[in-house]
């Protein structure tokens, strides 16, 4: 054996063929890198993340796993996307920012999949991803396809929350996903010891119930026959594995970091340990390659790179139009009408909407329900009572308290072609979340033309004396966020109406409900499959004393009010927040000049400020007096019945309504 081999290779279970092509795959990740790196110091790209040395990872477990497995690498993990085959030159549009890229330039380096090759970058955030794997295999689950699915995370990742709520709602739910530490030492300049206090990092599985190992990942062979095992094992019969490779960063964070914080003895030491140059001198001593061979290949893998590269920059960038911009912004549907017919039947709103879910589940055979208590308990609330009995626990699915993680999830279902329901037990709650519906949701068909077919239910609002973290109605929190639908159905027919449209959008939903209504509102419900479209109001009032533009628990309070006072109102109930009904707004405004927005969010910032600069700025010839806003407090919501009373909108609302009337 060749003294300057510092790696211990076995070559038992490999045949030629797989010992060359993995090496070839090292060599051109390695390669490409090399030239990157190049253009980087010419200034003719602007930024690389540098997988140096840690090559071994990428290409061994991409090339142990099917083709059409899912993987969820990081923006180290060059190897993945070559190993995939995916093309060069368009990989190097996606860096260059080009309109041929993978995101059109609408964002860089990894941060982009394509379901072409099974693969599911990142986002910025760390940890995301793995949830979205939990997702991904459960859709193996149950569609019984025997495909396991291997989440990349680096060691500074694992002390994020969703690394740990990934973790632990795969082995509850015994899911095949292979979660991959990629150990390289530094979280950009933070060593290990600042880290974490554990020895090794793969010692977390033992608290998960999983499998765990720590293995070299610098040595391909390894890496390539313990994920083949797995994966293998894993198709069999289903369970998650916590993989920690060993491996080194080479080189800065990203470039512009440099490596001054790193002893130059340890990267000396990592030197002698590269898995390009080791596994290519033990090729060469077993003589399964020539010298010759090597450099050959050298010279073929850097004309081709040469190639690709240098043709990608006389692509043209693209063009920066508006409207295709916004158009991206969601995935395209136009719904077909489907009209209330047959029998109706009284009903309350809680049971509207459990008539709606379940109608959603008989006409949508792929749609999952996620959330806690919501199986055999039927949610704290009882919606999907009977739901288990009806149709079974695999689709109507406990879970732990991890919201990140649910919706992580619900959004790997959909990346399998599932619809997914995770409901909030109190919309309060969802903030646990939020990074996943604001970062991921909201943003993936903007960035690579990915729909999220993602509904979100979320019981909200004050009233029932319930305090400050169970009476919150945060819709003001997404509807800033461009990629999100927000629906708030104040009646029982609007209730079952808009979520079967939720669900029929392919489009992530966000759906409130608000908790007081349940119980005390009532309507006709039609027993028939029904939608009402987004972004179409309901006049449910009609009058031309003044507008009160308002939804949800709003529509209500609007109504005994302007009863009380004996007014001539419009009522106009918004029923969708995003999309907004402006066409209505601006009927109602023309019609009676004199406005107020109400709703129950607080005031600064709400929902109502943006209307009311819709109005100020396109329907200021039509108006009588200045459009005036009625919101709660701009205090978190009190407990007792005499603070939440002062507290909510209702408590000014004739106020405002009489000074409106008599400016």
């Amino acid at each position: 054996m060749n003294p300057q081999i510092k790696l211990s290779y076995s070559p038992e279970g490999f045949d030629q063929t797989t010992l060359i092509r993995l090496y070839r795959e090292i060599l051109y990740s390695r390669l490409v890198e090399d030239k990157m790196l190049k253009l980087l110091r010419q200034g003719r790209i602007s930024k690389w993340f540098s997988g140096m040395g840690q090559e071994a990872i990428a290409v061994g477990a991409t090339l142990a796993l099917d083709g059409d497995d899912f993987i969820f690498p990081l923006h180290r993990n060059l190897g993945v996307f070559t190993s995939r085959g995916m093309p060069l030159d368009r990989l190097f549009a996606q860096w260059q920012g080009k309109e041929s890229g993978y995101t059109k330039g609408r964002d860089r380096s990894f941060h982009f999949g394509c379901m072409d090759y099974r693969i599911v970058g990142m986002i910025s955030h760390l940890g995301p991803q793995l949830t979205l794997a939990n997702g991904t295999s459960l859709a193996s689950l149950l569609s019984e396809s025997g495909k396991v699915s291997l989440a990349f995370t680096g060691e500074g990742g694992t002390s994020e929350g969703d690394f740990h709520e990934a973790l632990n709602l795969a082995s509850v739910w015994k899911l095949p996903v292979i979660f991959l530490i990629e150990n390289n030492g530094y979280g950009l300049s933070t060593p290990t010891r600042e880290q974490y206090a554990c020895r090794q990092l793969a010692d977390r599985g033992v608290g998960y119930g999983m499998e765990a190992y720590t293995i070299d990942g610098n040595n391909v062979l390894d890496v390539y026959r313990t994920v083949r095992e797995i994966a293998d094992k894993m198709r069999r019969d289903p369970a998650p594995v916590l993989l920690e490779c060993m491996t080194f960063r080479m080189r800065g964070h990203e470039e512009a970091s440099g490596v001054k914080y790193v002893p130059p003895a340890l990267l000396e030491e990592w030197a002698e340990k590269d898995p390009l140059n080791n596994y290519e001198a033990w090729l060469i001593d077993r003589k399964t390659i020539s010298p010759e061979y090597a450099e050959n290949l050298r010279t073929e893998l850097r004309d081709r790179i040469q190639e690709d590269v240098e043709k990608v920059f006389d692509w043209p960038d693209g063009t920066a139009e508006q409207q295709a911009e916004l158009n991206d912004v969601y995935a395209p549907y136009v719904p077909e009408p489907a009209h209330p017919e047959g029998s109706v039947e009284t009903m309350r709103y809680i049971d509207a909407i459990r008539n709606g879910l379940d109608a959603a589940m008989s006409t949508h055979p792929n749609l999952v329900l996620i959330g806690q208590d919501i199986a055999e308990y039927g949610g704290v609330f009882k919606i999907t009572e009977g739901f288990v009995e009806k149709y079974g626990k695999k689709r109507v699915r406990n879970t732990p308290i991890c919201e990140s993680a649910l919706i992580g999830a619900g959004l790997g279902l959909s990346l399998e072609g599932y619809k997914a329901m995770v409901e909030m037990q109190f919309a309060d709650f969802v903030s646990c979340g939020f990074n996943q519906i604001v970062n991921n949701l909201a943003k993936l068909h903007y960035r690579w033309g990915q729909n999220a077919d993602v509904v979100i239910r979320l019981p909200a609002g004050a009233g029932t004396q319930a305090g400050p973290f169970h009476s919150q109605t945060n819709e003001a929190w997404f509807a800033h966020v461009p990629g999100l639908k927000i629906a708030y159905p104040s009646s029982a027919f609007d209730a079952k109406g808009l979520l079967l449209s939720a669900f029929d959008d392919p489009n992530p939903v966000l759906f409130f409900e608000h908790k007081l209504l349940y119980r005390s509102v009532e309507g006709e419900v039609p027993s028939s499959y029904y939608r009402i479209p987004f972004g179409e109001a309901h006049l449910v009032r009609q009058g031309s004393d003044l507008s009160i533009i308002t939804y949800g628990l709003g529509v209500h309070w609007a109504l005994k009010t302007v009863e009380r006072l004996g007014l001539a109102a419009d009522i106009l109930d918004l029923r969708t927040l995003v999309p907004l009904d402006y066409d209505s707004i601006r009927q109602t405004v023309q019609k009676t000049g004199r406005i107020c927005v109400l709703h129950e969010d607080s005031l600064f910032g709400g929902i109502g400020g943006e209307i009311s600069a819709y109005i100020s700025e396109h329907l200021f010839e039509y108006l009588d007096a200045p459009v005036m806003r009625c919101a709660s407090m701009d205090t978190p919501i009190p407990f007792s019945k005499r603070l939440e009373d002062q507290y909510l909108a209702q408590s000014g609302l004739e106020a405002t309504l009489q000074k409106l009337i008599q400016y």
